[in-house]
């Protein structure tokens, strides 16, 4: 990954030599103390040294240096407020894939220090820097696009300029940004009048709105983008605003009744369907939805057989599927005779990125019919989906773990050769998807459907419905049992600050009794071993407090935002080999020829890979543990988990409970 596009791959290798030479440093000296998932195999590698960079040569020598380290190398590199020269070891640190939020955060403080600037102004540089068009780099952007798009409202309409010109950039996603950042300063006037100067300002307007961080900003941008759709000339302008009208909140009910009819026009059905389908159906008038599905039906049975399992085709039929739910049964029950004799009944399922679930909870099938369910990796890790009989979801899963990587049925990974997997697809990589066609059960009842990689199952579920009349169950959809047993209701996402400000009064009158008992709710011992007792994936948290030395703070954002702060050699890798496979896991060694990455967190040994069967490998800033863990959980269990693990830490000799820093430092 390169810290700067202008600097020439073409540098002499004679500087390699005396460049960089290297102090021996033991690794923990430059690391936080929180050890992540893989922490077993990641400790048995050889203390890393901590790299001389001599910053007194031409910037060309400094970035060379810096380009040559990988990230855990470029975190030990020397670094200070105090002299100017540090500067570039900031912005590399600051434009690196791969990094956690922590250290970027880090480094822009540096970079503020230095330069005697603020955040939106060296965010807005850094950017400049980064090239969103690889895969890498794109997910870099996007990080560095939230921590400007965060910046207080005040702070970017102070920097009104800077964001407009931003808008004029060369780079593309940088144009877009500047849009968003003027929409969240509250100028939307300004975006707009600026958007109107040529094609290319118009269509980066459009795009600024998958960027805005709130949705309810964009309310006052929804009238200019009716009329880009009714009376622009472009196909592509009304193409992107078809689009970007998907984000906006306000008056959902007349964008239906604006883009339905679009339908019909070739150009623009994809991104017509693709918006159609972000619309509630309680805001999707009858009237209208009669029309709309009378014209996905004539596309659908008009289309050529060899047609039929695009993308394209398949987000219309699901568009159908869901309008029959509008329709009186007897007409329901019509239509979707006529469907299914041009397709199968589509269900397609997401997985969420950094949340270890899928974004299904249920479906419905009806009995003895076709089915085809497609799974659509959406995370940085792989995951399958496995159709097991009713109640055998931990049996399955259970002997997925001692099928292990290599004695899976039909040859994949981790699916065990048992009559209760009626269906599975195999471990689907990062970006990738993969269809399952079958025939539905003939007898009703309550399917589950789960990833059989080690200690996904826990999180990462849900059920197949088989009903004998679809159409009914449609009209009155009944929510089946959770199949491992988890009663509780989504509370909220939560954020640190939502609880930050309460850290001192949250933890007083807890029970131990109570929070040990929530502790286990929360599948927390699946993972993590308290007083001995528990799993062995992730680290012993007996004294977690001492480690962050009484930071409630701190605590509270590692159980929060797992990936906020982790050492790049616990930060989960992408390695993507020539042949198209994906592995994903954490790196526990490599040299010249080999890489080594535990795939699998249950794994004896690694995988060895070959560098030269490698294509491409992305460093990711994510843990292997999920964010969204306490999401089901109130706000007054959360205190009384994080009081217990505080009260644990204190009676195993940990620091004094409510010790250092529990003042929330946000906002400040």
């Amino acid at each position: 990954m390169q810290v700067s596009r202008t600097f020439p791959r073409i540098l002499a290798a004679v500087f390699i030599g005396w460049v960089i030479t290297a102090l021996p440093v033991a690794a923990q000296e430059h690391q936080h103390d929180h050890a992540h998932h893989g922490e077993q195999n990641a400790a048995a590698k050889k203390p890393v040294r901590r790299p001389r960079v001599f910053l007194d040569k031409s910037p060309r020598i400094v970035w060379y240096q810096l380009n040559r380290l990988d990230n855990e190398r470029l975190l030990l590199v020397e670094r200070e407020t105090s002299d100017p020269k540090y500067a570039p070891v900031y912005t590399a640190i600051l434009t690196r894939g791969g990094m956690s939020p922590q250290y970027r955060e880090e480094a822009l403080a540096g970079l503020v220090t230095l330069n005697k600037s603020d955040a939106a102004t060296e965010l807005l540089a850094a950017l400049e820097t980064v090239d969103a068009e690889s895969r890498q780099q794109r997910r870099t952007a996007r990080q560095l696009a939230h921590m400007l798009l965060h910046q207080p409202e005040a702070v970017l309409r102070g920097h009104a300029k800077l964001l407009l010109k931003a808008t004029d950039s060369e780079n593309t996603f940088l144009r877009s940004l500047g849009y968003a950042g003027l929409i969240v300063a509250r100028q939307p006037d300004v975006a707009w009048a600026k958007a109107q100067k040529d094609q290319t300002s118009t269509l980066a307007w459009l795009a600024a709105a998958a960027l805005a961080p709130r949705r309810e900003m964009l309310v006052s941008l929804r009238d200019a983008m009716v009329g880009l759709i009714r009376q622009n000339d472009s196909v592509e302008v009304r193409r992107a605003a078809i689009t970007a009208i998907a984000f906006t909140p306000n008056q959902r009910g007349n964008t239906f009744k604006l883009i339905a009819p679009l339908f019909s026009e070739a150009k623009l059905r994809e991104a017509a369907v693709k918006t159609l389908l972000t619309i509630p159906a309680k805001q999707r008038a009858v009237s209208v939805s009669q029309t709309l599905l009378d014209a996905i039906m004539q596309h659908a049975e008009s289309t050529p057989a060899a047609n039929r399992t695009t993308d394209a085709f398949l987000d219309a039929v699901q568009l159908a599927e869901q309008l029959l739910v509008r329709m009186p049964t007897a007409a329901s029950r019509s239509y979707r005779e006529r469907l299914r004799e041009v397709a199968v009944r589509v269900v397609r399922i997401h997985t969420v990125d950094e949340e270890m679930r899928y974004d299904t909870a249920y479906f419905a099938v009806e009995a003895g019919r076709p089915v085809q369910v497609v799974l659509i990796n959406q995370d940085l890790m792989s995951h399958n989906l496995v159709i097991t009989a009713p109640g055998a979801l931990q049996e399955v899963a259970q002997l997925g773990l001692q099928a292990g990587p290599t004695n899976g049925l039909d040859g994949k990974q981790f699916v065990p050769k048992s009559d209760k997997v009626l269906h599975a697809t195999h471990l689907v990589a990062p970006e990738k998807q993969e269809r399952l066609t079958f025939n539905a059960p003939t007898e009703p009842g309550e399917y589950p459907y789960v990833c059989t990689f080690p200690r996904h199952w826990m999180r990462m579920y849900g059920v197949m419905v088989v009903v004998p009349d679809l159409d009914a169950w449609l009209k009155n959809p009944t929510a089946p049992k959770d199949p491992v047993g988890n009663n509780r209701a989504f509370v909220q996402a939560w954020k640190v600050e939502d609880l930050a400000n309460e850290l001192d009064t949250g933890f007083r009158g807890r029970s131990p009794e109570i929070g040990a008992r929530l502790f286990k709710d929360a599948t927390c011992s699946q993972c993590h071993k308290m007083r001995g007792q528990g799993g062995a994936v992730g680290p012993e948290l007996t004294e977690v407090f001492k480690r962050w030395k009484g930071d409630r703070l701190a605590v509270l954002r590692e159980v929060l935002l797992p990936s906020h702060r982790i050492d790049p050699k616990y930060a989960v890798h992408l390695v993507v080999t020539d042949d198209g496979r994906t592995i994903s896991g954490i790196v526990t060694a490599e040299d010249k020829k080999t890489i080594s990455i535990l795939a699998n967190p249950e794994a004896k040994e690694p995988m060895v890979i070959r560098r030269d069967t490698i294509d491409e490998i992305v460093k990711t800033s994510v843990s292997m543990m999920p964010k969204a863990l306490l999401d089901r959980f109130t706000k007054d269990e959360i205190f009384e988990i994080l009081a217990f693990l505080e009260t644990v830490g204190v009676e195993a000799g940990g620091v004094k409970a409510g010790g250092a820093n529990t003042q929330s430092p946000l906002g400040q």
